[in-house]
């Protein structure tokens, strides 16, 4: 055989076809390597340094997964949202790149301390102790696809930005004219007289046949059904996956023993500790802690005598730096100060300011809860499994009736308002959750009449984990009139109710209009047969008891003298501005330090967004919008 192919390999032929086969190769093979040499293969050049792909691709396929659980279920991502997220990702790389190269030009560096100090502190990163958890700290990272050198150079970056920006907005102060201005504004406070036409007050004439329907003809949306749809649906989840998931006693035992610090809690204290280098100096701070002072004077106390301070919030017994620091705190009286005890560092007082008691919840206490969160993480693999067979049913075009019965559905059908309640006025019954029935419910009224079932994803949570549904709208049943004998009651409450308001309204109204002519209020008033009432002084954040709320927005909007005319739920008010104070800022020197400090902050934000848009246009950004449309393509 091998001779034979030798010999073919001699011909003139088979030479002919290996000639074509190299020409082949070299035109089409090598030729797509030379004309790639030369491709861009960045997306944005900063100030020369470039941004490659795979790191405009890593930033918006993260913000494209947090827009994707944002958004409705059942909604998708369009191609003007991908666009837009593409163009937030790439700007947002050109800022931090344009930052860090002032970072580097000024020689800022981050110690290793300061962020190893800045990871611990991340809440995130907290266990059920409240300090850092290493276990909790990696499934973070895993739930946003995160590794820990990345994170590490992402709060790096952070640190270096907020050193350069707090830098540069340090010396930033409000000029001294706008904030007395913006605090006579904040703090100016007023108060009002003002005459009240409740409805309590007077009674409706009784309407005639002819008046009610009328007003029933007038107002149809008042006296009609809701729209209501005769909807099939199908529902797949965890709780409909149930008899398909078996939850032992075992495995709820030892769910029960992962999870125990979770329902065994441990004796909590806060405590108040004082050290000192001698006896003599403890028992007199104990004295004076003893006599009525303060924790912040006790504090000031112990400095003076060479020691120290310290509170510590929430903490178990373990949790304290010495055994004997444990057994002293937990063996204390609250609210009692100690005698001072000889420790390794001095003498000690301490006040225990706080206990939580233990508390423990047993397996049958939780086996409900525990069964839960246990289909939910079992019925993980099993419900994808099965929501891909059934999209797959859907899309070849079967119907809901076509389903197999083994995949763990369970099927609705029947008809509901927007609401979700049956035209009994009973809640229709929709399974798998508050979640799904309401997504499902949501969908139904957004959908067209006829539309194919398709399957939608519903994520639950905080358990995790997914649920899905497919439904299709068979009828819509449009809003239609009561008649008129079944509502003739509710026609005439109406009615009264609005025949009142308008009484009412028409005599507040003659008061306004006679102040708006010069009339006094008191005169006004007079004449109307009700009495003038002087409010509270209120601020403008919050209505003082007294002055109703409708009230607060417009006093303040008016000039001395100027009368308005407000509707509540009780009734109509007119009033008119009659004390205004404004305040000093020498009277309320805490005030007037807050404004300045929260004026402060805006400047020190404005001053950062300048230093940030200087910079970027220093580095004067380019986008090849070629690359940045292929990231952002479907």
């Amino acid at each position: 055989m091998i001779s034979l192919f030798r010999r073919y390999l001699e011909t003139w032929v088979v030479r002919a076809f290996f000639l074509v086969m190299v020409f082949a190769f070299i035109t089409w093979g090598v030729g797509d390597v030379v004309r790639l040499i030369g491709t861009d293969t960045w997306v944005a050049k900063v100030d020369g340094q470039t941004i490659e792909v795979p790191e405009v691709q890593e930033a918006f396929q993260r913000q494209l997964a947090d827009l994707t659980r944002r958004l409705p279920p059942g909604s998708d991502v369009t191609a003007e949202m991908r666009r837009s997220l593409a163009n937030t990702a790439v700007q947002g790389l050109i800022t931090q790149a344009a930052v860090t190269q002032e970072e580097r030009r000024l020689g800022i560096v981050v110690p290793d301390a300061a962020l190893r100090q800045a990871v611990f502190a991340i809440p995130q990163f907290h266990g059920p102790s409240g300090q850092f958890d290493q276990a909790t700290f990696e499934a973070v990272l895993r739930n946003n696809s995160l590794t820990e050198p990345r994170l590490l150079e992402l709060v790096r970056a952070n640190l270096a930005e907020r050193q350069l920006l707090e830098s540069a907005a340090v010396g930033a102060a409000p000029p001294a004219e706008l904030v007395k201005q913006v605090f006579a504004f904040q703090f100016e406070k007023r108060s009002a007289d003002m005459v009240e036409f409740p409805f309590s007050a007077v009674t409706a004439p009784a309407p005639t046949d002819a008046d009610l329907m009328r007003w029933y003809a007038n107002h149809p949306d008042f006296y009609s059904t809701p729209e209501y749809r005769r909807i099939k649906a199908v529902v797949l989840s965890p709780e409909t996956l149930a008899k398909d998931i078996p939850i032992t006693d075992a495995d709820l035992q030892a769910a029960y023993e992962a999870r125990k610090t979770l329902y065994v809690k441990p004796e909590r204290r806060s405590v108040e500790v004082i050290q000192v280098p001698d006896q003599t100096k403890a028992q007199a701070l104990a004295a004076q802690w003893r006599g009525g002072a303060d924790w912040a004077t006790m504090q000031a106390a112990a400095k003076d005598a060479d020691g120290s301070a310290i509170g510590l919030d929430d903490v178990v017994e373990s949790g304290l730096p010495t055994a004997e620091l444990g057994k002293a705190v937990f063996g204390a009286t609250p609210d009692t100060v100690t005698d001072p005890t000889q420790g390794l560092a001095g003498w000690q007082i301490l006040k225990v300011t706080k206990v939580t008691p233990a508390s423990t919840q047993s397996l049958d206490q939780v086996k409900d809860q525990l069964r839960q969160m246990l289909l939910a993480e079992k019925a993980t693999d099993l419900i994808y499994d099965r929501a891909n067979k059934v999209d797959n049913i859907l899309a070849s075009g079967s119907g809901l009736d076509e389903l197999p019965s083994d995949l763990g559905l369970a099927g609705v059908a029947g008809t509901m308002n927007a609401e979700g309640n049956t035209p009994a006025g009973k809640p229709a019954p929709i399974p798998g959750g508050d979640q799904v029935r309401q997504a499902l419910i949501q969908a139904a009224f957004q959908a067209h009449k006829g539309d194919p079932p398709r399957l939608t994803e519903v994520p639950l949570k905080p358990s995790g984990g997914s649920a899905y549904y497919a439904l299709t709208v068979e009828d819509v049943i449009p809003p239609a009139p009561k008649p008129y004998a079944e509502v003739r009651d509710t026609v005439q409450a109406d009615w009264m109710r609005d025949m009142v308001r308008h009484i009412q309204e028409t005599a507040a109204a003659k008061v306004l209009v006679a102040l708006q002519h010069g009339q006094k209020l008191a005169d006004a008033a007079a004449v109307a047969g009700v009495a003038v009432i002087r409010t509270p002084q209120t601020g403008r954040e919050q209505a003082a008891p007294g002055v109703p709320q409708e009230l607060l927005r417009p006093l303040f909007d008016l000039k001395p003298g100027e009368p308005t005319m407000v509707e509540t739920a009780d009734g109509f008010i007119v009033a008119e501005p009659a004390e205004i104070v404004t305040p000093d800022p020498a009277s309320d020197p805490a005030g007037y330090g807050q404004v300045r400090a929260v004026l402060a902050r805006s400047l020190a934000t404005d001053v950062d967004e300048i230093l940030v848009q200087t910079l970027r246009e220093r580095a004067q950004p380019k986008i090849n919008q070629q690359n940045l449309d292929n990231i952002s393509g479907p």
